[in-house]
């Protein structure tokens, strides 16, 4: 018999707590908008907008006009039909005040208000009040202007009229300020990121326009997004770097009362880009929606190229990936009752979309191969020559995988490893070179700190297929030490170093070896960037000394600040490189855990992260060339 503890704390029916009205949202933020991050900090403003795109799929809304203000509150102004302000039957207050402080009270589960919508958790709005300082609701309904006020998602006073406007104006303003109490550390918001998210929304809901204003900075940024051509304007959009090999597939359908969107387009490219999109949300995990248009498109090239005897009796089936690559598409469903993996949206489960896509994509896709032949060569051609190519990568890549660790490192790039054999407590350095890896060596922490040296710059992945890639010795050692294979092999819980930081000299060359970097593991290893596992170290750029004081400045302001402080006659070293720096500087300054500045890489938007890579590395000249134009006048002296 086991004797219970005398101590073990009680548990009665007082323990158990209720949390009343918004106060769960505060509690656990991570549960309605993904967390307390810079991330979760733009999401609010997505579910706000969220609301005024409900509305213009509804087709009583066409301009939705979005501002950050000099306070970094953010107001976003709709002519759609406007928040209902009557009392509702039930909760005895307006309906305003019911859809901004009660969860899942809104307009969009009866089915009669929004045949479609993206916001159907009716947590959204809430869930902004609620983590909002303070927040403000303008409603123009009925030749009124209605007007509440709510902080930390408490109402002041009851709805109130404020003003008039014109009877046939409507439309809702809401204007909310985050809670700094909620989001951690220094963040705010980023105007391109909110950019980005406006363009895929504009793109995706047809002839709606949306403004973005940041009246932070002086003058303001100012974007408007209009897109006439819908998904097909997205889609010679991100290709617009690229050679492409036939006009854009656009199929438009509806089933079960799904409305189905899909434009496609195959280019010279090696890597696949494909985005879905269920009610104007970017579902960046997929679901239901992709699984159906791939199954589709692999079946009808299968068919087709069997059909008209391009491909040979004893060559096996295209599969998925070698109809793949190449590939940009954009795969759009309208659904009036989506079932979302989380809160955040990021994953479709309806069961049912992934054959009413199939079916419609099939179907269409069909009937452009048969009426478009050159099309359908080009298309069959792309394949035939990814699977070959892919058929060479694997054996490559059975043969990088073979090696060990050890084995494949006795090239140039020698790896010096750590001691240390828990991967959550080590880091890898990739260095450029033999000068700095030697400072790197000698400087690191042998415990947890592992160093891998890459002898001149890598193969830009960006031009090159998977077999090619594999023969490149830097690729091999990098793969080897990492331990998690590539391609179809990968696995990021084989990783061997938790953190994997990129540290190059901060000079034209150091950029570019880290821009080819980054490039390789954005096309080949996302899994790193999406698990939080690469960074960028931060070498200071100089060494200023005064008498017997010395300091370090990481960037040119912090260097002049650091001269008016010491005044006088001041030495300057400015470091070109890692090599320059000893031992124990480099330690002191980039590698040291209690003093080092890393920069976590992230991607937030996947689509603009192509398309950059894609101009920034890609076969075709002219648009790298008119980037470099464009941005040049940002480019300080580097004294290189």
């Amino acid at each position: 018999m086991v004797e219970k503890s005398k101590n073990t704390t009680s548990y009665g029916a007082r323990d158990i707590q209720v949390l009343e009205g918004l106060e769960a949202v505060r509690r656990r933020p991570g549960m309605y908008v993904g967390g307390t991050d810079i991330k979760a900090l733009h999401h609010l403003v997505y579910e706000v907008v969220d609301n005024s795109i409900d509305e213009a799929l509804a087709g009583v809304c066409n301009q939705i006009v979005v501002t950050i203000n000099p306070d970094s509150s953010v107001t976003v102004c709709d002519n759609g039909r406007g928040i209902p302000v009557e009392e509702h039957p039930t909760k005895k207050v307006s309906a305003l005040e019911v859809v901004m402080t009660i969860l899942h009270a809104g307009g969009k589960f009866g089915g009669s208000s929004y045949k479609v919508s993206g916001g159907l958790h009716g947590v959204g709005v809430s869930a902004v009040n609620a983590l909002s300082e303070w927040c403000e609701v303008r409603v123009k309904r009925d030749g009124k202007v209605y007007f509440q006020r709510y902080d930390r998602g408490i109402p002041g006073e009851a709805v109130k009229v404020i003003g008039k406007c014109d009877p046939d104006e409507t439309g809702t303003t809401t204007t909310f300020r985050f809670d700094q109490d909620i989001f951690e550390g220094n963040i705010n918001y980023r105007f391109d990121t909110l950019a980005q998210r406006f363009r895929e929304m504009a793109f995706v809901t047809k002839q709606v326009e949306i403004c973005l204003t940041d009246n932070r900075t002086d003058p303001a940024r100012r974007t408007t997004f209009y897109f006439e051509g819908g998904i097909v304007s997205f889609v010679r959009y991100l290709n617009r770097n690229r050679e492409i090999l036939h006009d854009v597939f656009y199929v438009e359908g509806e089933e079960e009362g799904v409305g189905i969107e899909v434009a496609m387009q195959y280019t010279d490219a090696y890597a696949e880009s494909v985005y879905a999109f269920a009610n104007t949300i970017n579902t960046i995990d997929g679901g239901t929606h992709i699984t159906g248009f791939r199954s589709a498109i692999t079946r009808v090239i299968n068919d087709y190229a069997r059909k008209n005897s391009l491909v040979k009796e004893s060559e096996s089936n295209f599969t998925g990936d070698d109809t793949r690559e190449g590939m940009t598409a954009i795969v759009s469903v309208k659904h009036p009752d989506p079932q979302f993996e989380s809160q955040t949206k990021v994953k479709l489960m309806n069961a049912e979309v992934q054959t009413q896509v199939q079916q419609i994509v099939g179907e269409a896709f069909a009937e452009f191969l048969e009426e478009n032949p050159t099309a359908a060569r080009a298309i069959i051609k792309k394949c035939l020559t990814s699977a070959r190519a892919r058929s060479a990568a694997r054996k490559a890549r059975d043969l990088v995988i073979r090696k060990s660790a050890l084995e494949s490192l006795t090239l140039p790039g020698k790896l010096a490893d750590c001691s240390e054999r828990n991967p959550e407590k080590t880091e890898l350095y990739i260095v450029e070179g033999d000068s700095a890896g030697g400072s790197a060596k000698q400087g690191r922490d042998r415990h947890f700190q592992a160093i891998l040296p890459l002898r001149g710059k890598i193969l830009n992945t960006e031009r090159a297929r998977l077999d090619k890639i594999l023969s490149n010795k830097e690729v091999k050692a990098l793969i080897s030490a990492l331990g998690t294979s590539i391609g179809d092999n990968f696995d990021v819980s084989n990783l061997r170093y938790g953190k994997i930081i990129i540290m190059t000299d901060a000079d034209v060359d150091g950029s570019h070896i880290r821009t080819l970097l980054l490039t390789f593991f954005f096309r080949y290893m996302p899994e790193l960037l999406e698990h939080g596992h690469l960074f960028i170290a931060q070498p200071p750029l100089y060494l200023v000394k005064n008498k017997n004081e010395k300091r370090y400045a990481y960037t040119e302001e912090e260097r002049e600040r650091i001269l008016k402080e010491f005044g006088g006659k001041s030495s300057i070293q400015r470091y070109k490189g890692l090599g320059e720096m000893n031992p124990e500087q480099l330690w002191d300054t980039t590698m040291n855990p209690e003093n080092r500045t890393l920069l976590l890489v992230t991607v937030e938007d996947a689509a603009q992260a192509d398309q950059t890579f894609d101009m920034l590395m890609g076969a075709l000249v002219p648009p790298r060339k008119r980037f470099i134009q464009t941005h040049a006048k940002y480019v300080r002296n580097l004294d290189v």
